[in-house]
């Protein structure tokens, strides 16, 4: 039988990526506290948006507006 610890740790493979991200985020928070992280999220997001006018910078507009996104929803949870 598996203990608790066991159950929680086992993801699938395909997740690793976004459990990643997660916890970059997690630890960006720390440094730089909840108000800087919002608007460093926003800014990420207007950026992205405006990189997204063109369709070679929507390669990088949309993963920089994903980050942003990111930010500001641990920002705000």
């Amino acid at each position: 039988m598996m203990s608790a610890v066991e159950l929680r740790r086992r993801r699938p493979l395909l997740l690793w990526p976004l459990i990643l991200l997660w916890r970059l985020v997690t630890a960006l928070e720390k440094m730089i506290g909840i108000a800087l992280l919002l608007l460093i999220g926003l800014v990420l997001m207007v950026a992205g948006l405006a990189l997204c006018a063109t369709f070679v910078g929507a390669i990088l507009g949309i993963p920089l507006f994903l980050l942003g996104f990111l930010l500001v929803l641990r920002g705000l949870y």
